[in-house]
């Protein structure tokens, strides 16, 4: 129940920190090409659908949930925050 209610919290606070931009599928494309990983390198290690790592790198995802975004930014070896910077 307790981290049910913080990852409510962060939610709404992660929500509130994320534009209308498509600035997190840009840093996690970025990140993944630093990194020399292909959208199928990534979602191995994350876990994450193709699809849905496809539409949030493409835009149409513009507001992924906590929960997505913390399973690629620990394949990514980053932080939630440097994905939303």
């Amino acid at each position: 129940m307790k981290a049910n209610v913080i990852l409510i919290f962060c939610y709404q606070n992660f929500e509130d920190m994320i534009s209308d931009k498509n600035t997190i599928g840009d840093n996690i494309k970025k990140l993944r090409a630093k990194l020399n990983l292909t959208q199928d390198d990534l979602v191995r290690k994350s876990g994450v659908k193709y699809t849905t790592l496809s539409k949030i790198e493409s835009g149409v995802v513009t507001k992924p949930t906590v929960y997505i975004m913390a399973k690629i930014a620990k394949a990514l070896g980053v932080s939630i925050e440097d994905l939303i910077k």
